[in-house]
């Protein structure tokens, strides 16, 4: 009922920089939360960066500094701005976004089917 289709990942050299976007589509009534996890082989899931609806921010310390999340609700898109990328940031990059579809009662987690990033020299 919520769809979240991400683009933007490839491969990049340390020091570089890549731009994400996702984009949430379907019968959507309300977005909290929207944001940005990531899974690196033989790691759990870990979250990079999260923006409310009202534009409050929060980042991994791993992040600060060099990732910027922003999100436009008009356009029911979140981005991730990754600059003085790392190899240690080489992982598949997911969206995630707290909606609610105007017959469910509460807000369910979606989950985008991720975009893969490699730093690498």
């Amino acid at each position: 009922q919520v769809q979240l289709v991400e683009s933007g990942g490839g491969l990049v050299q340390p020091g570089g920089s890549l731009r994400l976007s996702c984009v949430a589509s379907g019968n959507i009534f309300r977005i909290n939360d929207m944001g940005w996890y990531r899974q690196a082989p033989g790691k759990e899931r870990e979250l990079v960066a999260r923006v409310t609806s009202a534009g409050t921010t929060n980042y991994a310390d791993s992040v600060k500094g060099r990732f910027t999340i922003s999100r436009d609700n008009a356009k029911k898109t979140v981005y991730l701005q990754m600059n003085s990328l790392k190899l240690g940031d080489t992982a598949v990059y997911y969206c995630n976004a707290v909606a609610r579809t105007p017959t469910a009662i509460t807000f369910h987690n979606y989950w985008g089917q991720g975009t893969q990033v490699t730093v690498s020299s």
